[in-house]
């Protein structure tokens, strides 16, 4: 995992709400443990049509979207079963940042371990940038805040050890294994008690 202190890009923006991890990547493709090539999965059945040509009609698909890493997407986004397979295909498509007034849990929680940014906003900065896609922001992980391109500042949470962890750009295990030594030596001293 890639350390995490600033993300800026244009926005790319879906107002559909409750967008569920099996939008995100339909449950056919949760065969693989590996992450790469899940991007060209990521919102299959709406991104494709029948014939497997793209959908015009996928806000994605539009030439405004292209390149944009940072997606602001509908309320109760992520809602449905828990599947680390979606932030790893958003990830794959090239989105390292979701900005929505609210993610579900499970879905935040994923994201975050696998380094996307699951980032929950008030309504009302939510419902602007809804309105206005493609505006250009900058999040700031270490001081946890988005920058408006008025120039003012959108607050926001991250739980600390997610922070700490996007920030160091490790996951739990790498974490763990920072600390090998510190571990074998509590063992060794509980083994003596």
């Amino acid at each position: 995992m890639n350390p995490i202190t600033r993300l800026q890009s244009r926005t790319a923006v879906l107002t559909d709400e409750n967008i569920d991890t099996d939008r995100i990547i339909p449950a056919r493709f949760l065969t693989t443990t590996v992450r790469e090539g899940l991007g060209k999965l990521c919102f299959n059945d709406w991104r494709y049509q029948s014939d497997g040509s793209d959908n015009p009609a996928f806000p994605l698909n539009q030439p405004q979207s292209q390149g944009c890493s940072i997606l602001v997407a509908g309320r109760n986004f992520g809602c449905g079963s828990s599947r680390e397979h979606a932030p790893w295909a958003l990830l794959d498509y090239g989105i390292k940042a979701v900005l929505c007034s609210e993610i579900a849990d499970i879905f935040r929680n994923n994201a975050l371990k696998n380094g996307l940014l699951a980032i929950v906003i008030a309504e009302e900065q939510h419902r602007w940038l809804l309105d206005n896609p493609g505006v250009e922001l900058t999040i700031d992980v270490q001081a946890q805040t988005i920058a408006l391109p008025d120039g003012s500042n959108v607050a926001f949470t991250l739980e600390a050890f997610a922070r700490h962890c996007l920030l160091n750009g490790v996951d739990q295990l790498g974490f763990l294994l920072q600390h090998t030594d510190a571990i074998g030596d509590f063992e060794k001293q509980e083994k003596a008690a």
